[in-house]
């Protein structure tokens, strides 16, 4: 089994895959303070209550957008599962190219979301990414990362906004009946979620145009991420929608490395 960790700014997700099954996954906040024993008991649990002995797990894949965190991380894959984790990174053989100025800046959750998403769909495709950030990922048809937009996410929109306004609340991230709130609390949830909406399909729209003029075609627009099944429920553009894209990348990525590895041997021998 495999042990696949998505950890992100504002929550970390984990993943227990047997083969290419994902048996079971939980999310927890991100906590820069914790240490690695605190991690292990805590994963310890969780695979405890999900009846999966703890030596089943023989691999550990990470995807990190939080450098403090994935050396914390990676100690607990090794004193705990006796593992040297995968550390996602644009350094691997991904088997497609990055089409950035600077491929070693694009974060391992997008390359994730990239291989995951071409793995299940094909091409081209934008693949939205609702966590801290809202990103857009783009993919051509042969699985290249063509670069993406990155912007605010919700929750981040929504605290930001209560933190800088005095009189504003902090409100439930819902979608409100109406669009003209009649209080407070529904004017803020139309302006941060259906804002959100238009926002994202009208960028959708832009990229769309960029795409059709590269690749010939429009691409395929899939959901992933904390907010993916919200938003995806209150969107005409969204056709797909998996929120362990990133923890389905991970798996995707340790298979094709350890088959690598494991070739590279075969090869010396």
């Amino acid at each position: 089994m495999l042990l696949a960790i998505d950890i992100g700014n504002t929550h970390t997700v984990f993943g227990v895959y047997e083969k290419d099954r994902l048996i079971t996954d939980w999310r927890v906040t991100s906590m820069l303070q914790r240490t690695e024993d605190e991690v292990g008991t805590q994963v310890q649990l969780f695979l405890k209550e999900a009846g999966i002995p703890p030596r089943k797990i023989d691999g550990v894949g990470i995807s990190s957008v939080v450098p403090n965190l994935t050396d914390i991380f990676s100690a607990m894959a090794e004193k705990y599962f006796h593992v040297q984790p995968l550390l996602v990174s644009p350094a691997l053989d991904l088997g497609f190219s990055i089409h950035y100025d600077d491929p070693n800046s694009v974060g391992a959750d997008r390359l994730c979301n990239a291989v995951a998403g071409h793995a299940r769909f094909g091409g081209p495709l934008i693949i939205i990414d609702f966590g801290t950030a809202t990103t857009y990922d783009v993919v051509a048809a042969n699985g290249d990362y063509l670069g993406g937009v990155i912007s605010p996410g919700i929750e981040t929109s929504a605290v930001d906004l209560h933190r800088r306004a005095a009189k504003l609340p902090k409100v439930e991230l819902r979608f409100p009946k109406a669009v003209i709130g009649r209080d407070t609390v529904s004017s803020m949830q139309a302006g941060i979620l259906l804002g959100a909406v238009d926002a994202m399909e009208g960028m959708v729209g832009r990229i769309q145009a960029e795409i059709v003029k590269q690749e010939g075609k429009k691409a395929r627009v899939v959901a992933t991420g904390g907010f993916a099944r919200l938003m995806a429920r209150h969107s005409t553009v969204i056709s797909e929608c998996v929120p362990s894209l990133v923890l389905d990348g991970v798996r995707l990525v340790y298979e094709r490395t350890g088959t690598a590895r494991r070739n590279r041997k075969k090869n010396r021998r």
